[in-house]
């Protein structure tokens, strides 16, 4: 899947100009219609004609499915295709796991499809032969499937434990030969797992719930039940983001600050050192910068219809944490 980056890079550089950047602050101030006008002059949402803003939600689909289509086309290498979209594939996998031992509606459970066709997922659930999925993946349902079998009242919390621990399992192994991206997987472990604990009210749920492919291990995390957890991870990269989780916590409010932080790492991450970026960083700052703006078009449209303030709106931006 090796690409031409000198090409990929060129191609960037002539799409940048169609991204949003600081044009979402100034909407934070605007009116919904107004939001949607400009939104939509700058090029967002390719190939979707919207015209009320109560149908932002499709252009918000349509840039997504661009992204997509972007990362397919333009991905350097498999390792970035299955950064960025094997997180659809153990999605779409246990929708239809889950829909199968559920009797569930498949098709409202199902996000856009990543690098494995969900006709794909789903005849390998209906046989039962799930090695076609990939190692992790077939695990996940496998494991799941037995449970399903066995007659286990099984809840939506345990399987999506199953499948985030094999999810980080998977990108450790396709991803974890790429320095960059193994730094990426390493931080988003960590702080899923911090976050996990400061969420449980027990260290054996969290201990049951914990992912791989961190720095961080089982008894250090355990810390953070300790009766001073400010103190468990000094000297790591992550006191900083635990003071902000602890924070949000102390306030009563649902670790709001430390999610945006931890959703907004990548962009940050590369924005950092925007003007020093090389070989396959600038496509991976793109699609993260994409991303993230994606993101926040769903979130500005949302509040300014609910008849926010700019000032909260702002607050709640991923682009510009």
């Amino acid at each position: 899947m090796a690409k031409d980056l000198l090409y990929t890079n060129g191609v960037i550089s002539a799409r940048e100009k169609y991204l949003l950047k600081d044009k979402i602050l100034k909407l934070c101030e605007s009116g919904a219609e107004e939001a949607l006008r400009v939104v939509c002059e700058s090029g967002f949402g390719k190939g979707a004609e919207v015209h009320s803003v109560v149908g932002y939600e499709e252009l918000v689909v349509a840039d997504e499915r661009d992204i997509d289509n972007f990362i397919r086309e333009y991905a350097p290498s498999r390792a970035e295709a299955e950064y960025f979209l094997c997180e659809r594939d153990f999605h779409n996998a246990k929708a239809v796991i889950k829909a199968f031992g559920q009797n569930l509606d498949i098709d409202k459970l199902l996000a856009p499809e990543g690098l494995i066709p969900v006709r794909l997922i789903t005849d390998c659930v209906k046989s039962g032969k799930y090695e076609p999925l990939g190692k992790q993946l077939a695990d996940a349902v496998r494991q799941t499937a037995e449970l399903f079998a066995n007659g286990e009242n099984v809840s939506g919390a345990e399987i999506g434990v199953i499948f985030e621990k094999a999810k980080f399992a998977h990108l450790a192994e396709k991803c974890g030969k790429n320095r960059v991206l193994k730094r990426l997987i390493t931080a988003r472990a960590d702080m899923t797992n911090i976050l996990t604990a400061l969420r449980s009210t027990e260290k054996s749920y969290a201990e049951k719930c914990f992912v791989g492919g961190g720095k961080l291990g089982v008894k250090q995390l355990s810390g953070l039940f300790a009766e001073n957890p400010e103190k468990a991870l000094d000297g790591t990269d992550y006191a900083k983001f635990l003071k902000k989780c602890l924070k949000d916590r102390a306030e009563g409010l649902p670790l709001t600050g430390a999610e945006r932080f931890f959703e907004s790492y990548e962009t940050e991450f590369f924005s950092a050192k925007r003007y020093e970026l090389e070989k396959a960083q600038p496509f991976l700052y793109y699609v993260f910068r994409r991303r993230a703006e994606n993101a926040d078009v769903r979130i500005l449209f949302v509040c300014l219809m609910a008849g926010m303030r700019g000032a909260e709106i702002r607050k709640r931006l991923r682009a510009f944490i």
